[in-house]
Formats: structure tokens, C-alpha cells, sequence
């Protein structure tokens, strides 16, 4: 099975390239905008018919989605998450690969749910920000394009390479520093969110799992349980030896006078910050995977800890 990765080099990318590289059954070639990449091409800029002239080429069976953007701008991320996916689905519908499609949504197109609640692949989307807004977007494009097609839409994913600047990556780097500096306090803001975290791994095995299915539609990929953000924290610090005394900023989103990870003493010289997960998903989050199960046979193998574990590793190597 040939399959063409787009997006090789992102967070989620490099990970879902190791899993089918494992696979001793798959040819993979890797679309992207850096030079390391097979075949270099910008989805935001390139146009379709370049991009079907090279499927007709590699004539792959499988199409999987890594790329886009987390940051920046309405017009940034309609850019990469959603014009880039309309080249995508043009692409494909133009050429004669017949290739089955894997995009990779998010749990921001569901937007705000009720705390306690389990939010299923039925539930209205109604994205609270411009980043679920666009991948919403991309889900429709996907859904309405009469391909082979299946969007996962992925939760909150964690591991190694989680990025600095995610709420967890800015806990493991804000308690790097205290304890590099013998700072026996931590000041936290605004660790009462909860989300659904799943491993980076898992959610590449879920993409394996995709490619080789006939499943089509929206699959939630998550753990199926929301976690405090102040009880990863208390986690992180148990698996980073950190003995110091974890605080909580109290004060709504908006209103915190110190951002996820400031060490005592930095918070009276702190910009104003906003909600730490600036998602658009409200103070709850909470995955129904049962889809994934029953159609994917896909759960999750890699516990919060473990995922927590990985990061902090990395983040103690940069003492």
C-alpha cells in the first residue's frame, strides 16, 4: 500500500510517518514544505492541478492529513486548515488514484460542552474560535466531497514533542525552571480546565488503523475521560521529583494575573494572559471513542502518566 503523507514534519505528522514506516506493508512518501520532505509543496499556495498531476504520478491508495495550523490569525488558519484541504479534496476528485483520504480534525469543532458530558460524533459542532472554525470548515469540505473519506477528530494530544508553547509544555517548562533555580514555590493559573488527553502515539495508531479500514465520516479519537489541568500538574510534578508547593491563581479566564507556568515572583511583573487553552472549548471536554472502537478497533494503550512521563524528560534535558 502506497501511502502520501502530507504534513510528515508537524507534531502529529512525525509520529504517524514512524507508524506506517513500521509497517512493513507500506510504501510512504512524504508531501511538505520542508526540505526534508519527498516532494516539496505548500498546500495553502499550491494549486490543484499541480497537486493531481503529482498523485497521478506517485498514484497513491492512501492520502493521510497531518498538516495545518494551531496559531495565528483568522486569515492564517483559514489559509492552512482550510484552503489547504480544499486543494486537497479538489486534487483528489481530479485524479485517477481513487485514493482513500485520512484528515486529521480536532475536538475544537465541537466547541463548548456540558460539563460532565460525553460528546459524541452526533453532537451539533459549534466552535467557540477561529482555529475550530477552520477545521470545522475542513471537516465539511471533506464530508460534502463524495471521496473515500474519514476525519478523525483528535482531542488533546500529549507525549514527547508536545510543543513548548501548549499548557503542558509551558507546566513542564515552568517547573524545568524551578527547579533549576532551588524555587520551592509554583505559581499556576487557571489549571481548573479539563480536557480529554490521548497520547501522540495512540493517535498514530488510529491513523494506521483509519487507512486500512473502509470506516468513513467523523471518529472521535480521545482518551474517553477528562482530566483537570491542576491534577496533570500534580502528576507532573510526582514524575519530576519536584517536592516544591504547587499554588493555583484563582480568578475567572481573562482575569489571571499570571499564565500556565510562571514561577513565584514572576506574576507581578506578568502581561495580562488569556484563558490558558485558548481553544474556543469552554472548561470541559470529554470524548465518547465508541465509534473508534467498534469501527476502527482502535483504544487507547497509553496512560496520562506515562504521556506526562515522556514529557518531562524531555523538558529536564534542556537543564
Amino acid at each position: 500500500m502506497r501511502v502520501l503523507l502530507i504534513g510528515a514534519n508537524g507534531y502529529l505528522g512525525r509520529f504517524v510517518a514512524d507508524r506506517l514506516l513500521a509497517d512493513p506493508a507500506v510504501q510512504l512518501t512524504a508531501l511538505g514544505r520542508g526540505d526534508d520532505a519527498d516532494v516539496r509543496f505548500d498546500l495553502a499556495s499550491g494549486s490543484p492541478g499541480a497537486l493531481t498531476r503529482f498523485l497521478d504520478a506517485v498514484h497513491p491508495g492512501v492520502v493521510v492529513n497531518c498538516a495545518g495550523a494551531i496559531r495565528g490569525g483568522a486569515r492564517e488558519l483559514t489559509r492552512h486548515n482550510t484552503v489547504a484541504v480544499a486543494t486537497v479534496c479538489e486534487a483528489l476528485r481530479r485524479s485517477g488514484c481513487g485514493a482513500r483520504l485520512v484528515q486529521i480534525g480536532c475536538g475544537a469543532e465541537y466547541g463548548p460542552s456540558q460539563p460532565g458530558s460525553s460528546t459524541a460524533e452526533d453532537a451539533v459542532p459549534r466552535p467557540g474560535g477561529p482555529y475550530g472554525v477552520s477545521k470545522l470548515a475542513a471537516t465539511e469540505l471533506v464530508l460534502g466531497s463524495g471521496l473515500d473519506a474519514v476525519v478523525l477528530r483528535v482531542f488533546s494530544p500529549v507525549g514527547p514533542g508536545t510543543p513548548a508553547g501548549s499548557p503542558l509544555g509551558r507546566l513542564a517548562e515552568a517547573m524545568r525552571r524551578a527547579m533549576q533555580t532551588g524555587d520551592g514555590e509554583l505559581k499556576l493559573g487557571g489549571l481548573g480546565v479539563q480536557r480529554d488527553f490521548v497520547d501522540v502515539r495512540d493517535v498514530a495508531r488510529a491513523v494506521h488503523a483509519a487507512s486500512l479500514s473502509a470506516a468513513q465520516g467523523v471518529i472521535n479519537i480521545g482518551s474517553g475521560r477528562a482530566v483537570r489541568l491542576r491534577d496533570a500538574a500534580g502528576t507532573l510534578a510526582r514524575v519530576a521529583g519536584y517536592g516544591g508547593a504547587l499554588h493555583e491563581l484563582d480568578g475567572p479566564p481573562g482575569h489571571l494575573r499570571s499564565a500556565v507556568g510562571h514561577p513565584r515572583g514572576d506574576s507581578d511583573h506578568a502581561p495580562p494572559v488569556t484563558y490558558p487553552y485558548p481553544d474556543g472549548c469552554g472548561s470541559w471536554q470529554q470524548a465518547d471513542v465508541r465509534t473508534a472502537r467498534d469501527r476502527l478497533g482502535w483504544r487507547p494503550r497509553i496512560n496520562l502518566e506515562e504521556s506526562l512521563a515522556d514529557i518531562w524528560m524531555e523538558a529536564a534535558c534542556r537543564i
